[in-house]
């Protein structure tokens, strides 16, 4: 039988997405050894461990090739040290396959990174619509004083690695506070991927 057509309604304001199937939120807690500064992290880890850093709704359909998951990211201002509030970040399980996400409201920054370590940075704001091609990995980070909220969409298959971050201590960049607004550094814990480690990403494209 045909799957039935569907609307679903997204509150800018807090992402709520009408008609959402699922929901998951991490906390300050969940998110240990993303920052480099973990002695400020520690600090408010004691203070404020179940503040929620980002809640994600979304909606995953029967079909497990050939359809889309959609739905909606609601992530809070803030920082650790000098770096903002940021998602996990994740390549898809199966590498080739892209996402989009739509700016609802709120200013971000879209860090981006390959196998090989290029990393490609991109502001995503009201009504900016981001294209994360095949291939890439991909976190989300509030660079605002107002939450961000985006909307979002993958392929059913695709399935979510988010270890590979973390085998290679982070992302090649961390993004932190300036007086402009944001800039990008180095980080000093990354470590490049083998050629092994590129090829078994390459080899999840089918």
């Amino acid at each position: 039988m045909h799957q039935k057509p569907t609307a679903h309604r997204i509150d800018p304001q807090t992402g709520d997405m009408s008609g959402a199937t699922g929901v998951y939120e991490k906390r300050l807690a969940d998110l240990r050894e993303l920052y480099a500064d973990q002695d400020a992290f520690t600090r408010a880890v004691k203070t404020e461990s179940d503040r929620i850093v980002y809640r994600v709704f979304d909606t995953q359909p029967q079909q497990k090739s050939g359809d889309l998951i959609f739905g909606a990211t609601f992530m809070m201002p803030g920082r650790i040290g000098d770096e903002f509030f940021m998602t996990r970040g994740h390549i898809h399980a199966r590498a080739n396959r892209p996402e989009t996400y739509y700016g609802e409201s709120g200013s971000g920054v879209m860090q981006m990174e390959s196998p090989e370590g290029e990393t490609q940075l991109i502001e995503i704001s009201t009504r900016v619509l981001v294209y994360v091609p095949p291939m890439w990995i991909h976190r989300s980070i509030n660079v605002g004083d107002s939450p961000l909220v985006m909307s979002f969409c993958y392929p059913s298959d695709a399935g979510q690695d988010y270890d590979i971050i973390a085998r290679s201590g982070g992302m090649a960049k961390r993004i932190i506070a300036a007086d402009d607004g944001w800039t990008a550094v180095d980080n000093l814990s990354y470590r490049p991927r083998s050629a092994e480690d590129i090829a078994r990403v390459h080899a999840t494209a089918n």
